[in-house]
């Protein structure tokens, strides 16, 4: 069987958690799938190191200036279509399924926040993903989901038949773990100026990851002399939409000389900066997964997040949960972490536990036997 995988989101130099995601399962799948012969399409030319050299799957790089996905994607994969698509982090082509008719295509679609919390998107982006998330539901054969929480969100929202639907958990990324050495530690610490005791956010910089309300918590607790003047609150990511108000409220003079914004920081260096950390912070509004959740755990680190859509899934027990909308929920917990180390000690315990329980074989095998059911017709 030929299979077809978009990968332009795989071989992206900066990737956040769906390019992650797309680049871990098409390792694993190649990984199992050694039966079946692979195709994956690019835009761009991939690093030679990021995938090992196979026989049984090959690159078509196609170099296009703009509408890649609808215009040269679609082009191809008409001329050439592969015996099933997978999409794994964006949208299927226009011609797939909708001009030629054909429904031998499997796409995942990692959430729906943009329905839940609109405020934290532009308006042209809302009207973009609703279509494209239309589309890909309408179309696919199969729809690979993170959660059951997008998953109920698919059916409640799009109507999407349950029958067409595949939970298939993902994993964080492989090779993270506790960093112990203390020369590695206070390297990473001063390259990136977070000092030595500091909260830990990893994520794209924008509204649905709910940094202000992080950025707001933290400025309480300074403001009522709870944090000792060493700690330090440290956002690590690039820039998204609507980032300027982030900017503006870390501005504060309260906050000024507190917060971190050490922006895009590459993976190699990521173990090392949540070793560090007193506890990873991520207070979403939604997330239809939550990978650095796990990555943390995987790093022993004690980690906070929000109770809502997916981060129970992932978390388990294994977290303090609080509820993204109370600046004093959050800002308890963050004192909690401080004042009692039983309790980080036992976080660290569960979340031990908790992080064998996703892995990207696992995922893999799931979303190998729907693209072997799809493609089979």
């Amino acid at each position: 069987m030929l299979i077809g995988i978009d990968a332009s989101r795989a071989v992206a130099t900066q990737r956040t958690g769906t390019e992650n995601y797309s680049l871990y399962l098409i390792r694993a799948l190649l990984g199992i799938g050694t039966g079946h012969r692979w195709r994956l399409y690019t835009r761009d030319a991939p690093a030679a190191d990021l995938f090992e050299p196979q026989e049984h799957f090959e690159w078509r790089v196609m170099p296009f200036p703009r509408l890649w996905t609808h215009g040269r994607l679609a082009w191809e994969t008409w001329r050439r279509p592969p015996d099933v698509l997978f999409v794994p982090a964006h949208v299927l082509p226009w011609t797939y399924g909708v001009a030629s008719g054909t429904c031998r295509s499997v796409v995942t679609v990692h959430d729906l926040g943009y329905l839940h919390y609109p405020q934290a998107h532009t308006i042209l982006s809302r009207i973009y993903l609703d279509l494209t998330t239309r589309m890909n539901v309408r179309v696919a054969a199969r729809v690979i989901v993170d959660s059951m929480a997008t998953q109920r969100d698919l059916v409640e929202c799009y109507g999407a038949a349950e029958e067409k639907l595949v939970l298939a958990y993902p994993a964080g990324r492989p090779g993270f773990g506790p960093v112990t050495d203390a020369a590695t530690l206070h390297q990473m610490q001063t390259r990136y100026g977070t000092g030595p005791r500091y909260f830990l956010y990893i994520g794209s910089l924008h509204p649905r990851k709910n940094l202000m309300l992080l950025l707001r918590a933290f400025a309480s607790l300074v403001k009522r002399g709870m944090l000792e003047d060493d700690v330090r609150l440290v956002l690590v990511g690039r820039r998204g939409w609507l980032y300027d108000e982030i900017l503006a409220e870390a501005s504060q003079p309260l906050l000024r000389d507190r917060v971190v914004l050490p922006g895009f920081v590459p993976d190699e260096d990521l173990p090392a900066l949540l070793s560090g950390a007193l506890a990873f912070v991520l207070p979403s509004l939604y997330e239809g997964f939550g990978l650095p959740v796990l990555e943390a755990m995987a790093c022993e680190v004690p980690v906070i997040c929000s109770r809502v859509s997916s981060l129970p899934e992932v978390a388990g027990d294994a977290a303090l949960l609080i509820d993204p909308h109370d600046q004093e929920s959050l800002s308890q917990a963050m004192a909690r972490i401080l004042r009692e180390p039983e309790l980080r000690q036992e976080l660290v315990r569960r979340g031990r536990k908790q992080v064998t329980r996703f892995s990207w074989e696992a995922c893999a095998r799931i979303v190998l036997a729907t693209l072997e059911e799809v493609g089979r017709g």
